[in-house]
């Protein structure tokens, strides 16, 4: 049996609550189970020096934990001198993952700096970043089309993501921590609302695993996604 006796398919209880940071463009908090993130956008009327000239925005991201997001206390990473390897790779992930969903030459020279802060860690942090920081994205763009600083909002398609793993021989989605401590295969999978793949993590924790079992996670998150993008477009229209 699952903890709270989940069905293999079944995503955690999710929620999107919008609005949540009101001096940022956009704002949610997501809940997914236990794992509750906080995702800001933020709009940057610059962009990179690299980017200048260029006639196109950028899309960027920054990824972090509370101290007490995990049930034993984290040092602040600016205590110790700088972010991690995990840190970093989580906010390139964040950010290219969004961006595959933004026509960045509709956004104009600027930049959009989405901030995932983890309040409350069980399993799952980077993929509930993904999906928050998506609502956030789209609400900001949507605030620079209402001030006019856009015609169109440069939103092209929704983004989300969701973990799979493969815990006592069966194939799940959504892992919560004590599963996925346990699997024996864990995936992140990055989709899009249209159904193209963005990104795909997966590996082994001991043996390897059958090609078989890896489409059964590939389905298992194409639903799940499915799930989420609905929850999404429930959070901005609401």
């Amino acid at each position: 049996m699952r903890p709270y006796d989940r069905a293999l398919d079944e995503l955690r209880t999710i929620s999107i609550e919008t609005g949540v940071s009101p001096y940022a463009e956009g704002s949610c908090m997501i809940k997914c189970g236990n794992t509750h993130v906080l995702c800001t956008a933020s709009v940057d009327e610059n962009v990179p020096r690299w980017m200048k000239g260029s006639g196109k925005g950028w899309v960027t991201a920054e990824y972090g934990m509370l101290p007490r997001a995990t049930h034993t206390r984290g040092r602040r990473e600016a205590a110790r001198g700088g972010q991690g390897g995990r840190t970093v790779e989580i906010q390139r992930l964040i950010g290219r993952s969004l961006r595959a969903g933004v026509d960045l030459k509709k956004l104009g020279e600027r930049q959009i700096i989405l901030d995932c802060d983890v309040i409350r860690a069980d399993g799952g942090t980077r993929t509930a970043s993904i999906t928050g920081a998506w609502v956030a994205l789209n609400i900001a763009c949507q605030h620079l089309v209402e001030e006019g600083k856009l015609e169109a909002n440069p939103v092209t398609d929704q983004i989300a993501a969701v973990s799979c793993g493969i815990v006592d021989e069966t194939c799940r989605l959504d892992l919560e921590y004590t599963e996925d401590s346990a699997a024996q295969a864990d995936a992140n999978y990055v989709l899009s609302g249209t159904g193209g793949i963005i990104e795909v993590q997966a590996s082994a924790e001991d043996t390897p695993f059958a090609a078989e079992e890896f489409s059964e996670l590939m389905r298992l998150a194409q639903k799940g996604i499915g799930e989420l993008c609905a929850i999404q477009m429930k959070a901005i229209s609401g």
